[in-house]
């Protein structure tokens, strides 16, 4: 067992944990976080993205002690109370999400892809997307969804 501090969407916590305990489990069965969700354990989906000190993760190949210290933002915590991130509010008028579940890691890298690079191209956005798959939609209202976001952050 390892004692671990971070801070998740604003607030410090310190937990006892096993020293193999995944991010994304922590997240949902300590924290009660479930808006990251596990879709592949292997890194594959990217429904498990979080941000750990500002960098967009796949926390299902992070063990929490790799995050020991940091400060992790989930989808709970992306929006400013009530009112929505302009990604989420993008992905609601896009109509850019069918069943859902990849829908928070897809914000939560579409919020990254942003920060970095305020003004995607489509080539760019699909590149950022990479590594989150929807077995949904089709991406397309999910490109015009990320293209919606960067004017309403400008």
């Amino acid at each position: 067992m390892a004692k671990i501090e971070m801070t998740v969407n604003g607030k410090k916590v310190s937990h006892e944990v096993e020293d193999r305990t995944l991010l994304a489990n922590f997240l949902r069965d300590q924290l009660g976080l479930t808006g990251t969700h596990i879709g592949c354990d292997t890194s594959q989906c990217g429904c498990c993205t979080v941000h750990v000190d500002g960098l967009a993760v796949k926390s299902c190949s992070m063990v929490v002690g790799q995050a020991n210290g940091a400060e992790v933002l989930t989808i709970e915590g992306l929006a400013n109370g009530e009112t929505l991130h302009p990604v989420q509010q993008a992905f609601s008028e896009c109509h850019a999400l069918q069943c859902g579940f990849c829908t928070p890691g897809m914000i939560m890298a579409v919020s990254g892809l942003l920060k970095d690079n305020p003004a995607p191209n489509d080539e760019e956005i699909i590149q950022g997307l990479e590594g989150n798959l929807c077995r949904c939609t089709g991406y397309i209202n999910i490109i015009k969804a990320v293209k919606h976001a960067a004017v309403a952050m400008k």
